[in-house]
């Protein structure tokens, strides 16, 4: 089972070669008799060990709740909230992660859409990365149930200067936990270009 479980690790060349080498042609194998073997044999006394009896299955009701369980422990609820404030073709974006669990997230990433493009010559702030002209990607890390908040904190400068921008948040990446609850983490935000704070 253990050769079987890692022949499909391996890329389809290279099980096929190692599958050939180690393969008989069915014209050289030769059949060997085994004794009938009663019980285990003790290596140093060659005395007969008795067999151990099986452990009993466990019931299926036990089995269920531990699959519930696992189901469960991959679950989060990761929220975003925050404020965005425009003005000119400067974009101010406070931003607020947290995780309510019931488990644990070992790392996220979060991602803003615009819907203007993003002025090329800027500095994003660190653990952010350009996700297009018109988009940014950031990490907020770990997030344990119910523990500290992620600030993100980002100043943008638009391309040109519209009379407003709309910002999208949503979570791109979360640990591989799912998330029941997308409605507290995905925001669209319309911003006049008043400089006034638009919450989310």
């Amino acid at each position: 089972m253990l050769m079987l479980s890692r022949r499909l690790l391996m890329p389809l060349s290279v099980a096929v070669a190692v599958a050939a080498a180690t393969t008989v042609p069915a014209a050289t194998a030769v059949p060997v008799p085994r004794p009938a073997v009663a019980a285990d044999t003790d290596p140093v006394t060659f005395a007969a060990e008795p067999v151990a009896p099986a452990a009993p299955a466990a019931p299926a009701s036990s089995v269920a709740s531990v699959a519930s369980a696992a189901s469960a422990a991959s679950e989060a609820d990761i929220a975003h909230h925050g404020h965005v404030a425009f003005w000119s073709d400067q974009l101010e974006i406070r931003l607020r992660t947290a995780n309510r669990g019931p488990a644990d997230v070992s790392a996220s990433t979060v991602r803003l859409r615009f819907s203007e493009p993003l002025a090329v010559r800027q500095q994003l702030p660190p653990g952010c990365l350009w996700g297009g002209r018109a988009a940014v990607l950031c990490e907020t890390g770990a997030l344990a149930k119910g523990g500290q908040t992620r600030r993100t904190a980002l100043d943008l400068r638009l391309a040109g200067r519209p009379a407003e921008v709309v910002v999208r948040v949503d979570t791109v990446w979360s640990g591989g936990a799912r998330d029941a609850d997308s409605g507290n983490d995905t925001h669209t935000v319309l911003a006049p270009s008043t400089g006034d704070p638009y919450a989310f």
